[in-house]
């Protein structure tokens, strides 16, 4: 065999380990819960809901789902208006600071939101419903703190 050969040989030996390991990793190793994720779990499959709230859950949820990337797309454009002008100023200057403002403003309104949201579906539930989702909106906003 070949110098060229053997090298080749051994490049792809590496990459085919590589990826083997990424996909041992990937088995092995628990993947972050993504934030709100237990929230959903315990909505859709722990509190069983009947018809009414389950049609009443989905109006929600599909409402929400535009607002939600309404102020996504609001807070990007945002951030790219701060990027803007900390490439024009590369300091903390005035136009610097009116576009943290606007970011922050704009972040503002993307909790607020979310608070609304998760307190329209809280008002979906019976009374033997909220103590259990109480505790997952608690675990969902204090995950990873502590």
């Amino acid at each position: 065999m070949t110098s060229t050969r053997r090298l080749m040989f051994c490049v792809l030996l590496a990459f085919l380990a590589a990826i083997g390991g990424v996909f041992v990793g990937r088995a092995l190793l628990p993947q972050p819960e993504q934030p709100g994720t237990a929230l959903h779990e315990v909505l859709h499959h722990k509190l069983a809901l009947d018809a009414n709230q389950q049609t009443r859950l989905k109006a929600l949820e599909d409402r929400f789902a535009v607002q939600r990337r309404a102020l996504e797309l609001e807070l990007r454009a945002a951030n790219a208006r701060l990027a803007e002008a900390i490439e024009a100023e590369h300091g903390n200057g005035p136009r610097v600071t009116a576009a943290v403002d606007q970011s922050h403003a704009a972040m503002g309104e993307m909790q607020k939101a979310t608070l609304a949201h998760i307190f329209a579906m809280r008002q979906l539930l019976r009374p033997d419903q909220t103590s259990q989702f109480d505790d997952a909106v608690v675990k969902a906003l204090t995950d990873g703190q502590g």
